[in-house]
């Protein structure tokens, strides 16, 4: 048996990308090696870890399991991504791999059940572009400046010496793609169309993706969503007087219009578009008094330090956190620390 790799954590903003390397060529050809990514997984979280997953079985890397908290649903617009028969549930998941591999999660609690995971492993590595990164892995491979945690996934793949193919490249586009909102958020540089020109000369067909990514949604999601934005309240004197929106969905909205929990998480869109205020706040019903809370700016107000005071993390533009009580009660806690936040 090989020894174990020593690593040491690095501040979060810190990339280590020998050591990834090192810890993934010693250990993962011969042992077990878990990838988990956060809790209710998007297009960056899944699209980074399978992608990568790939690239592990290109190097030739048989014991690969990937795996997220909570229940075991793929959202439908990611389910036809290559590589998701590397998924099983939290329950099936190996419960002491070799190797742990963490993909776009900015803390240790975002993982779940799964956390204890990490000390049991012999190496642990973190993929992320977070700047509120706890530095909670062995080896943290944070990039702030990063679109999305697929350009860092690239980057790794590259240094093991992985060729990008279609079914790798489909997976990180579609984690690009998502975390640029479809490329119209500020963090699209040219490094981004430069990743997106990378991954499109493989072969994959972008306009087949966004249809099925952006562009499909049940007759039921659009019912819901109307009952949603209905809802809407506008608070034109908070943030300083920046104002903020805010709307709230609840488990008897998606029972009612028969609709699995993923369509929630495009309500945002519509809400951030309010020209009258800064701060869009969608509050969505996980269960009794608990609540998913997605936040936007348009540049006023920090939301990755409001989530951060309330338990959550992100970006300064786009963030969120787990809230507890009514939704008003939820929502109240976010307009009191959103003066504390302004930029500027």
């Amino acid at each position: 048996m090989t020894e174990a790799v020593t690593v040491s954590a690095d501040p979060p903003a810190t990339a280590d990308f020998p050591a990834a390397v090192a810890a993934i060529l010693q250990l993962a050809p011969a042992g077990r090696v878990l990838l988990i990514c956060h809790v209710s997984p998007d297009g960056d979280a899944l699209g980074s870890m399978l992608g990568f997953g790939l690239g592990l079985r290109r190097l030739g890397v048989s014991q690969v399991q990937a795996t997220f908290p909570g229940p075991f649903e793929i959202p439908e617009p990611f389910a036809e991504l290559p590589g998701l028969d590397l998924l099983v549930g939290e329950e099936q998941a190996e419960p002491r791999p070799d190797l742990v591999i963490v993909f776009d999660v900015a803390a240790e609690s975002r993982l779940g059940a799964l956390a204890d995971r990490l000390p049991r492993a012999r190496a642990t590595v973190s993929l992320d572009h977070h700047a509120s990164h706890t530095g909670f892995a062995g080896v943290n491979l944070v990039d702030p400046g990063a679109a999305a945690t697929a350009v860092v996934a690239e980057e790794l793949l590259n240094r093991l010496d992985v060729p990008l193919d279609v079914e790798i490249a489909e997976c990180l586009y579609v984690a690009l793609a998502t975390d640029t909102g479809s490329f119209r958020f500020d963090m699209t540089t040219p490094r981004v169309h430069e990743m997106a020109a990378r991954l499109i000369a493989t072969g994959l067909r972008p306009g087949d993706i966004s249809r099925r990514v952006f562009d499909s949604r049940p007759f039921g999601a659009m019912k819901l969503s109307a009952d949603v934005l209905g809802r809407a309240q506008l608070d034109p004197t908070a943030a300083g007087g920046h104002g903020m929106v805010w709307t709230y969905a609840t488990l008897e909205d998606l029972e009612r219009h028969g609709q699995r929990p993923y369509v929630l998480d495009a309500l945002i869109d519509p809400v951030r578009c309010v020209a009258e205020v800064d701060v869009s706040v969608v509050v969505k019903q996980l269960a009794e008094r608990e609540w998913a809370v997605s936040l936007r700016s348009k540049g006023a107000v920090d939301v990755s330090a409001v989530a951060v005071a309330l338990g959550g993390g992100g970006h300064r533009l786009a963030a969120g956190f787990t809230g507890y009580g009514a939704p008003g009660e939820v929502v109240t806690a976010v307009r009191d620390e959103l003066p504390r936040h302004l930029i500027g």
